[in-house]
């Protein structure tokens, strides 16, 4: 049982939800868009939001700015979050139209208004739950298109409330984080999808 819960942290790992996300839209969109503009996408979005920030971390590890991935001390977490609102800032700009794939865009721009807000909580000492955060925002995405797009995607949406589950008990088993930031890192993940919603649903 130990095992399965620090898995969850693993499985669902913030860096993953973008790509999560944008995979999942592609799936089940019933626009037609070209398989090559998917692949480009698909791959952009790996490159930016993995593949950098894993690359990064090294990197920062190497010059002791920060000592683990869990980033466990409140104040390693300025500079990854600094280079995360850097980097989607960035698929903003340039990887989604907001007229193309408004869905998109604005689930971008969401998940840029989370980790400012993460950003912020950490400037006055606050950590949130990073995995909650990421999880939580990609729920309620979800769920928006689901509603958008009139398509019956329960199976996902179980899944994904399941995961959310999942890595609060498993960040509360490692002891990574309180409840209380647990219950933040959720809020901080879902208000800006919600506030998105009304440029797109």
């Amino acid at each position: 049982m130990d095992r399965f819960l620090r898995l969850g942290a693993y499985v669902l790992h913030p860096l993953l939800m973008p790509i999560l996300g944008t995979a999942i839209y592609f799936y089940i969109t019933p626009r037609y868009i070209d398989r090559e503009i998917i692949q480009s996408k698909l791959l952009a979005i790996f490159i930016i939001t993995f593949l950098i920030p894993v690359v990064t971390y090294f990197l920062l590890k190497n010059i002791g700015l920060i000592q683990t991935s869990q980033l466990e001390d409140v104040r390693e977490r300025k500079f990854p979050l600094m280079i995360q609102c850097l980097l989607i800032l960035l698929v903003v700009k340039m990887v989604f139209d907001p007229y193309d794939t408004p869905e998109m865009y604005y689930f971008y721009v969401g998940i840029l208004f989370s980790s400012i807000s993460a950003l912020i909580l950490v400037l006055f000492k606050i950590k949130v739950s990073l995995h909650q955060m990421g999880v939580a925002g990609l729920t309620m995405f979800v769920i928006a298109l689901s509603i958008h797009f009139q398509i019956n995607m329960l199976i996902w949406i179980g899944l994904l409330l399941f995961g959310n589950g999942w890595v609060a008990s498993s960040r509360l088993s490692t002891y990574s984080h309180t409840v209380p930031e647990l219950v933040l890192g959720f809020f901080v993940g879902v208000v800006p999808q919600l506030l998105m919603l009304q440029f797109w649903l």
